[in-house]
């Protein structure tokens, strides 16, 4: 099994080097393709407007000076001989759960290969919180995740879905449990923007996460990873609120309509 590598934190991440042990634990075949710097937030960014450099750091292993997007579609249409079985992203600094999935580069990473007809799964380990001189228990992720990678292989799963893997900030030994889970909606959001001033008198902004009391639903990745359990939710990129979408049938339809007088309003 051929097996291609990216992530969001960059080459030098240290969760990629967690990531290549646990490919490493399916497969000899492993090929790496990711940032050159770190890429997080950056969602499903593909780099139009400037062109791309590719860096050659050892047998099978690349730097873009791009996103997770551009990694895997230079890897799979460039870099490697042949189309691989399966994409690992990760593994991510910090969890990818809740709305977080929609702009994260991990699981952006992930739903690249997707669309290019790939196997493919987002991994991420849970912090304490997000903070330079917090350590990501990259231990937890290392322990559970060949097996469950290799369960998932065997038991496939439909052309458009992608799973995210979530594991808890515990040490292995205090992991009890994997769960199947949707993808929740937090109470509060956590991103927000800090007002700054710079050494000229001129404002800027600084993006960060903030917390807040949640209570997240039952069976959602927020719920299972809060309470320590890992996280396995298949994702997919089909954006259409099918209910919405009958509802509007009666609206609607047919020929487009024009906008009434003041009198008709």
């Amino acid at each position: 099994m051929r097996i291609l590598l990216t992530n969001d934190d960059g080459i030098e991440a240290e969760g990629l080097e967690s990531l290549e042990r646990i490919a490493r634990a399916l497969s000899d075949d492993v090929w790496i393709c990711a940032p050159a710097v770190e890429q997080s937030g950056k969602g499903r960014g593909i780099t139009l407007t400037e062109p791309l450099r590719v860096m050659a750091l050892g047998d099978k292993r690349f730097a873009v000076t791009g996103t997770p997007t551009d990694c895997v579609v230079l890897a799979v249409n460039d870099l490697m001989p042949e189309k691989p079985d399966l994409v690992l992203s990760g593994v991510n600094r910090g969890h990818n759960i809740g709305e977080d999935v929609s702009y994260s580069g991990t699981v952006a990473g992930a739903l690249q290969g997707m669309a290019m007809g790939i196997r493919s799964i987002a991994l991420s380990q849970s912090l304490e919180r997000f903070h330079d001189e917090v350590i990501a228990r990259y231990e937890t992720a290392e322990a559970f995740a060949p097996g469950i990678i290799q369960r998932l292989l065997e038991a496939r799963w439909p052309d458009g879905v992608i799973m995210n893997l979530n594991f808890p900030n515990l040490p292995p030994e205090l992991v009890k449990e994997v769960e199947v889970t949707s993808q929740g909606f937090r109470d509060v959001g956590e991103m927000h923007a800090v007002r700054r001033t710079d050494l000229r008198g001129r404002h800027y902004y600084w993006m960060g996460f903030r917390s807040g009391e949640q209570s997240p639903a039952e069976g959602t990745d927020l719920r299972a990873v809060a309470e320590g359990r890992i996280s396995v939710t298949p994702l997919h990129i089909d954006l259409t609120h099918q209910a919405t979408v009958r509802d509007l049938k009666g609206v609607l339809g047919g020929a487009p309509p024009r906008l009434k007088d003041a009198e008709g309003v």
